[in-house]
């Protein structure tokens, strides 16, 4: 089934792209969220109108992002967590601690842009990359020390 995006969708395209889905994802999820319209001429030409503000809007979101980025890109986050013998953590650094340590520097930045195969779980400095918006990624140093020399 061809749907129109009505906003960005990481897995599937950009607002106004037209895009072919499976029916009953387009029926049950994407239409009733409000996400996308089905493709009928009446939405095409009505995006096709709207497409001028459509590419205003991608280009002032790209070179928001784009500050963003440079902004990240000097960004080091520390976190102190009780480690064991071998440098592994009681417990995990997540996408959500990131994004939550990130916000209290001024940065919003949400969970789920955050690019964590597995959460950490070791002592060290990681290269942790943040999808900000299709085709820009800032990279963000996150180092896990142990707690104030309590490695047990």
């Amino acid at each position: 089934m061809k749907i129109i995006l009505k906003q960005d969708a990481d897995e599937l395209g950009l607002e106004g792209d037209i895009v072919g889905v499976t029916r009953g994802y387009a029926r049950n999820f994407l239409i009733p969220k409000g996400i996308a319209v089905e493709a009928s001429p009446q939405n095409i030409k009505a995006f096709q109108l709207q497409s001028k503000k459509i590419d205003a809007r991608r280009l002032k979101a790209k070179e928001q992002a784009g500050r963003l980025r440079e902004k990240m890109e000097g960004v080091v986050i520390t976190f102190l967590h009780k480690a064991g013998e071998e440098g592994k953590l009681y417990g995990s650094v997540t996408s959500m601690d990131i994004a939550s340590q990130l916000e209290r520097q001024g940065i919003v930045v949400d969970r789920r842009k955050v690019v964590l195969e597995k959460p950490i779980k070791a002592l060290g400095e990681f290269q942790v990359p943040v999808k900000i918006y299709p085709g820009v990624t800032g990279l963000l140093k996150v180092i896990v020390d142990p707690e104030k020399g309590k490695v047990e």
